[in-house]
């Protein structure tokens, strides 16, 4: 998939201000600090858009799969228009993986080549060392600390968007606080399932 990350910035920005929430600008400013700022970033170390770019060409696929659920969801549901505002679909997609903008550190990796021969390629490590505060909670204070306007809802998504991949989730508490966050709120399930559509669908490569 070739990135624009240039393009990929301008349609985060522009998505952002369509929601009319204050405090866009400082969050862009804020996303841009940083050796590896959020528009630059990779998405993963090896698996989906591992380049240059690729976390947010992911935050924006993720928020294309999340308005396209949205408008499946409602038109089986139409009580959960109110509860699936376009507007929260859009923040709680968009922001989800804030934390990734400053984890990646380029380095080089040893892989079997065609005939199993090792090669060195470039990859990324991962270090949270900066702000070491696992993955779904630091992009929700990420997104606080950030100055844009964000509602409850929107930060309890952008929480538990990791469901069983979290850590936390091998605690009995947190299996019960994401039930309940699914439960009180379907935006939880839907930006849950518009990660997975775009990480395993949408952006899945082969890497055997």
């Amino acid at each position: 998939m070739a990135i624009d990350i240039q393009a990929n910035k301008e349609k985060f920005i522009e998505l952002l201000k369509s929601t009319g929430r204050e405090g866009v600008e400082d969050l862009v400013a804020y996303l841009e600090e940083g050796k590896n700022d959020f528009f630059r970033a990779p998405s993963s170390t090896r698996f989906h858009l591992a380049e240059e770019g690729g976390n947010c060409q992911h935050s924006l696929n993720v928020c294309e799969a999340g308005l396209h659920l949205r408008e499946l969801a409602i038109t089986k549901r139409p009580d959960l228009a109110s509860q699936l505002t376009r507007e929260s679909v859009i923040v709680a997609t968009l922001l989800h993986d804030l934390c990734k903008s400053d984890i990646y550190r380029p380095t080089m990796k040893k892989v079997k080549g065609a005939f199993g021969i090792w090669e060195e390629v470039p990859g990324y490590d991962v270090d949270y060392s900066n702000l070491p505060l696992g993955h779904g909670e630091k992009s929700a204070i990420m997104a606080l600390w950030s100055g844009f306007e964000i509602y409850e809802e929107e930060l309890i998504a952008i929480r538990w968007h990791m469901t069983a991949w979290d850590l936390a989730f091998q605690s009995p508490e947190a299996k019960n606080n994401i039930n309940t966050a699914r439960d009180k709120y379907p935006l939880v399930a839907l930006v849950q399932l518009a990660d997975g559509l775009a990480a395993n669908i949408y952006e899945f490569t082969n890497k055997d």
